[in-house]
């Protein structure tokens, strides 16, 4: 009875005190100053880490296959943030709940379409219809049935096309959702393949999706197996070295995603 009794007074103190321990761990996260030394989900083979590391010289990093499994990893307490591009992080924690963004950026980059050194007429077309699509309201049509707060992107607007010119070839790779990723098993949409689709109708033309890996994309470009590139692209002077980029048609970057 006496031995009973002990354990009794005993839950009294030990168990809030370690409800309380647990409450510490979970401290909300609310700048990138608080992941001064947290651990870091990024898709392996990726530039996520590095540029983690030149804000946050202290964090530690655990690799994940995919952009999805790491933000799971974060989601179910196996890591304190992921690190990848805004606008796909974005879609993410918009279809899973229990995730957020922070505000504070890593990086903050630019995304371009991109069209053949040689071609410098097609950089021209895709800059007018971007303008175009700015100033008629479409863009924002756009952004809002790609990039929604809650929920997975719209369906895919018709937009219909002439062969009058020719065919109009997009390589792309249909693994950065809300820009290019597939649906029904086959059909290739997204932010980028409806920008594409729309420039093609400027030009009087078809549009033909080639679905390539994300690293094969320019060189496709530089051989001429494809006339433009499109897939969440960061502009950048070492690319700009090798393509023509349009005129920017999203701000994002690297940002840091936690849990809620």
């Amino acid at each position: 009875m006496k031995i009973t009794r002990i354990f009794r007074y005993l839950s009294l103190f030990v168990l809030p005190l370690a409800f309380l321990c647990g409450c510490e761990k979970q401290k909300t996260i609310t700048s990138l100053e608080d992941l001064r030394t947290a651990v870091f989900a990024v898709p392996g083979g990726t530039m996520a880490d590095q540029l983690v590391l030149s804000r946050l010289p202290d964090a530690k990093f655990i690799y994940f296959n995919s952009v999805l499994d790491a933000a799971m990893a974060v989601k179910a307490g196996k890591a304190d943030a992921v690190a990848y591009d805004e606008p796909i992080l974005r879609n993410i924690a918009a279809k899973s709940g229990g995730l957020q963004i922070l505000e504070e950026m890593v990086t903050t980059d630019t995304y371009g379409v991109a069209a053949n050194r040689n071609n410098p007429a097609l950089k021209q077309a895709i800059d007018t219809v971007i303008e175009q699509l700015r100033n008629n309201g479409v863009y924002a049509d756009m952004h809002a049935r790609w990039f929604p707060t809650a929920g997975a992107p719209a369906p895919m607007p018709t937009i219909e096309l002439k062969a009058d010119h020719g065919v109009l070839r997009l390589g792309t790779a249909a693994v950065t959702e809300p820009f290019s990723f597939v649906v029904q098993g086959h059909e290739i949409v997204g932010f980028d393949i409806e920008l594409a689709r729309r420039v093609a109708q400027h030009l009087g033309k078809d549009l033909e999706v080639v679905n390539l890996e994300f690293g094969s994309l320019i060189p496709a470009l530089m051989a001429g197996k494809v006339d433009m590139i499109a897939a969440c692209i960061t502009i950048s002077e070492e690319r700009a070295r090798k393509v023509l980029f349009s005129t920017p048609y999203y701000t994002g970057g690297i940002a840091a995603m936690v849990r809620k």
